[in-house]
């Protein structure tokens, strides 16, 4: 958000989120599952640092994001929430944490609120999750919504499959107006055709953020490692801005090269008794 003449918030919150969307300001977010990488993303100028679910398959090796806990997610979360200084941070409500209704749902929210220090938690779902974000919504818990493809819900779509294309495209925006209505602060757009993402961004007064949804979203995120290149393969949305598995895995071996020809530690990296 600082790449117009408004002057940047020492720390993003709501209000922020749509005077940037009001401005037609892009706005930034990376998944952040650690202190390490939040602090980085922050210094970096990231908007918002998603503890998302996804660190069930990126760092934990679960096959899918169903597995993961709502106290990993709490874990992380505190982890990421405490090295942020400007970022707007969100947290995931795994999945089985809010599904059964709206007392669930402010059960796990209050929980995240108070024991991690994030600003929002996001959920999944449109229209069947509108009594969820309400009730969230009227305890004073910003939350974000994700619809299009739902990773939560990859069993019963058949896989990562684009989500609104044909006559689906009505029920997207149909879901879009539904959320915002109940109180959603932002709506995170994934594996949606570009102009269907377009047209909910169009129709919504609250930000949409892409990932795999086109350009003419009020802004975009990614998974931090599929942006950085740490893996072999990426989604065809992800650009690979770096290759820091690459360079890790060289550090590595280097390292590995050293110790066992005895050249590290060298006496720069020893104490005199």
């Amino acid at each position: 958000m600082s790449t117009s003449d408004a002057p940047t918030p020492r720390r993003v919150r709501v209000h922020h989120l749509q005077a940037a969307k009001e401005r037609g300001e892009r706005l930034t977010m990376l998944t952040a599952y650690d202190a390490v990488t939040a602090r980085i993303f922050d210094d970096a100028g990231v908007d918002m640092l998603l503890v998302g679910d996804s660190i069930g398959n990126t760092m934990h090796g679960y096959r899918t994001t169903l597995p993961v806990t709502l106290d990993e997610i709490v874990v992380a979360a505190r982890a990421v929430a405490g090295a942020a200084r400007r970022a707007f941070v969100v947290a995931d409500l795994p999945f089985g944490t809010y599904e059964a209704g709206p007392e669930q749902a402010l059960a796990s929210g209050v929980r995240v609120m108070k024991e991690t220090g994030v600003s929002a938690v996001k959920l999944e779902g449109g229209q069947r999750s509108v009594p969820q974000i309400r009730a969230l919504t009227q305890a004073g818990i910003p939350v974000v919504a994700h619809l299009g493809y739902t990773p939560q819900s990859e069993n019963a779509l058949g896989g990562p499959r684009v989500q609104g294309r044909g006559h689906a495209a009505e029920q997207i925006s149909e879901d879009a107006l539904a959320v915002t209505e109940a109180g959603a602060v932002a709506i995170v757009l994934e594996m949606v055709p570009a102009p269907v993402a377009a047209r909910v961004t169009e129709v919504v007064r609250v930000p949409t953020i892409g990932i795999g949804a086109g350009a003419q979203c009020d802004g975009q995120v990614l998974v931090w490692v599929d942006m950085a290149g740490m893996g072999d393969w990426s989604p065809r949305f992800a650009k690979r801005f770096g290759e820091v598995g690459a360079a890790l895995s060289s550090a590595a071996k280097d390292y590995v090269d050293e110790v066992r020809s005895g050249t590290f530690p060298e006496s720069s990296h020893t104490f005199d008794a």
